[in-house]
């Protein structure tokens, strides 16, 4: 019997209890979500940035609206009995009362989690300042801990994605985002171990590393060791698997030739994956 959104929430929850970190890798669609969960991935969450690619957009221009990424989002959490977090970048406002309504979207559209960023979207001003940070995020953990069903908020400090190398500041914002009621942090553009291990030190909720990244090439045991509780992937599976598509046609245009599909996956195994079937 399929899993209710309670039950999802409930372990979702739990990953983040347990000892040890997870990874939670991004699909950026429904056939993709059940590849990861066929594979034994045991929770999911969104990327901004596959759904923007897959719409023929760029990413981190404000050209995905909510409806889009909470559409994205539902197609995914419907897909697997996972549970399903979303990246809802900025909560689609500057205002607390519109991230507060992001979030009861989401929850509407059966996520059991999400990360709200203090990223503007606006280049002359990339981060929000600190004061309109925190209660952004403040407004965000009162609508989902108001929710029917669990759900695990994410304070993202986006200092290290935009320029601003401050891990100071982003600590700072890292413990104000959990006084604020945040249920896990989350620092992207972190790399280097001694970054990763004072930030995770430095808060009292489990904290998400993402992996992928120029100049990240740690394990998942080694991030554990740092004090890591889950790692994601961001775009990071979306551009490995575009990457294999333009050596394809790049392939087929310079030279002529079709060697790419030796290493494609088969058509029967990938019906099976969209059937929920073997993993192998």
């Amino acid at each position: 019997m399929p899993l209710d959104q309670a039950e999802k929430g409930t372990r979702f929850q739990a990953l983040h209890a347990r000892e040890g970190a997870f990874v939670i890798p991004n699909p950026w669609d429904a056939g993709t979500a059940r590849i990861l969960a066929a594979l034994g991935f045991e929770a999911l969450t969104t990327t901004s940035a596959g759904l923007a690619f897959a719409l023929g957009r760029r990413d981190g221009e404000g050209a995905i609206s909510r409806d889009e990424t909470l559409a994205n989002a539902k197609a995914i959490a419907d897909a697997t009995d996972l549970p399903v977090a979303a990246d809802l970048e900025n909560g689609f406002g500057d205002a607390p009362e519109a991230v507060a309504e992001t979030i009861r979207l989401a929850g509407e559209a059966g996520l059991v989690g999400g990360s709200i960023e203090d990223a503007t979207g606006d280049r002359a001003r990339p981060i929000y300042d600190f004061s309109q940070a925190v209660e952004r995020i403040a407004a965000a953990a009162e609508a989902a801990h108001a929710l029917p069903c669990p759900f695990v908020l994410v304070g993202r400090a986006e200092n290290f994605l935009h320029g601003r190398p401050d891990l100071d500041d982003t600590i700072r914002r890292l413990q104000a985002f959990e006084a604020a009621g945040a249920d896990a942090l989350y620092a992207p553009g972190l790399v280097e171990p001694e970054d990763i291990r004072t930030a995770c030190a430095s808060v009292g909720k489990p904290v998400n590393v993402v992996m992928g990244l120029r100049g990240g090439a740690l394990s998942v045991g080694q991030l554990a060791a740092l004090g890591a509780k889950r790692i994601s992937l961001g775009s990071t599976m979306v551009r490995a698997a575009l990457g294999a598509f333009v050596r394809g046609a790049r392939e087929i245009r310079e030279r002529g030739t079709f060697s790419f599909a030796d290493d494609a996956i088969s058509y029967a195994q990938t019906n099976d994956f969209m059937a929920g079937g073997a993993s192998v």
